[in-house]
């Protein structure tokens, strides 16, 4: 390989990773406001109950 193609290829991969990054973030913020702000008792209790068992303070 050139030093073109091997550049372009880490910057193909660079950008690959921001973007499962950005996608990985996006989607856990999102669980999160669903789990915390939803109506249904059955969602919120259980992230309720998964945040005191891993020692994690919520109130």
């Amino acid at each position: 390989m050139t030093t073109t193609a091997l550049t372009r290829a880490s910057s193909q991969s660079r950008s690959h990773r921001l973007l499962a990054t950005l996608a990985s973030i996006l989607l856990g913020m999102s669980l999160v406001y669903f789990a915390g702000f939803s109506h249904l008792e059955l969602v919120h209790n259980a992230a309720h109950d998964t945040r005191h068992s891993s020692g994690f303070p919520c109130h």
